[in-house]
């Protein structure tokens, strides 16, 4: 008599696109997530959210808790806008299913700057000086500029407050500059903050949580090269960068992974930005620090699986 033996398969939800201006970074995202696991293992269903917020799977429109009833895990590959807002996090939340990241609360503290740079100054993690306006603000761009020169000198940077992927982003050489750049920022976004241009090398690390008999393991910092490349930070800027990563992720509660943007100058580092959903397209900078510590993406994403369901 013959048996047949059966694997069950883990049913795997990838939520890509969405409604941001990074949708097409979301998608590449998600079709890396979708190739990376083993099909006799699981099943993946991709879960496409379009542009205006609407739900698909295999081509059709669905309800989302009708899709997520049908899912063992969801992978939230959405990157800005409802998928770091905890907008999406607090949909999942409500249909019980497991999912790997932030939760919600925390998730919207990393994408918005201004809340994010509250928490980390009162953690003493380093960054460059930020002066916060909204247009719900009683000021003109004149009165805001004369608050932001009283703290610090041009050039500026102008960042919408809510915005990833360098998206958004505006220089202003000079003083005189910096009224019409703000504004457009404002009125585009609704809020913004200013910080002191910086010149020195990007570089980014990645924390891992579990990983590797490490309660918060922190993969080597990459200087980044545009375009989509990567080279190793030396030895002596390694620990602090690889520290304050470990340091701005606690405090700012996130989950299971996230990656932090950090400029160096000559003379200290700054903590730029922090990342609750890392890009794993090819080309992004996470893959290349999970081979520089020989994992991968697929390896990550089974883990981060494992943490959800824990």
């Amino acid at each position: 008599m013959l048996y047949f033996l059966y694997m069950v398969r883990t049913t795997i939800g990838v939520l890509r696109g969405g409604t941001s201006s990074e949708y097409d970074l979301s998608l590449k995202t998600g079709a890396a997530i979708l190739a990376a696991l083993p099909e006799e293992k699981y099943d993946m269903r991709d879960i496409f959210v379009d542009k205006r917020g609407y739900w698909n799977t295999r081509g059709v429109p669905v309800d989302p808790a009708r899709a997520l009833s049908q899912m063992d895990v969801i992978v939230n590959a959405l990157h800005g806008g409802v998928g770091e807002d905890g907008s999406v996090q607090r949909i999942l939340e409500r249909a019980g299913v497991p999912y790997t990241g932030a939760r919600p609360i925390a998730v919207h503290q990393s994408l918005n700057k201004i809340r994010m740079h509250e928490i980390l100054k009162n953690a003493n993690v380093r960054m460059p000086h930020t002066v916060a306006f909204t247009l719900h603000d009683a000021l003109s761009t004149g009165e805001m500029t004369e608050i932001v020169f009283a703290e610090m000198g041009p050039p500026y940077l102008v960042k919408p407050a809510s915005e990833g992927a360098s998206h958004g982003i505006a220089f202003a050489a000079t003083i005189a500059d910096l009224p019409d750049v703000l504004g457009d920022v404002l009125d585009s976004f609704g809020a913004a903050i200013v910080q002191q241009y910086m010149r020195g090398r990007e570089a980014a690390v990645g924390v891992i949580e579990s990983f590797r008999n490490e309660d918060t393991y922190t993969l080597p910092p990459a200087e980044v090269i545009t375009p989509g490349g990567a080279r190793f930070v030396a030895a002596n800027e390694k620990k602090e960068l690889m520290a304050l990563a470990s340091l701005a992720h606690h405090a700012l509660g996130l989950s299971h992974f996230s990656i932090a943007d950090f400029i160096v100058t000559p003379h200290a580092v700054f903590l730029l930005e922090v990342n609750a959903i890392p890009a794993l397209y090819p080309g992004a900078v996470f893959p290349q620090m999970l081979e520089s510590v020989g994992s991968s993406v697929d390896e990550f994403i089974e883990h981060s699986i494992g943490l959800a369901r824990a």
